[in-house]
């Protein structure tokens, strides 16, 4: 489904603005920390590897949404 998007692009665009911050984002976040868990199970040296404050807080807002 989003084969052709650029994940990073959705996510940097949805945070400078560019772009709604829309379920194309929130999907996005979530492709890119499967992705995230995949690399640090197979290099455990990046375990300390996370999304900035910007995209943890867009991270809570997706989840205050699935609760309102």
């Amino acid at each position: 489904m989003f084969t052709d998007i650029d994940h990073c692009a959705t996510v940097q665009q949805s945070l400078t603005g560019k772009r709604p911050t829309d379920e194309h984002t929130f999907a996005s976040i979530n492709i890119l920390a499967d992705r995230l868990h995949n690399v640090q199970r197979l290099h455990p040296s990046l375990l300390s590897v996370e999304f900035s404050p910007q995209v943890q807080a867009l991270i809570e807002q997706e989840s205050i949404l699935a609760i309102s």
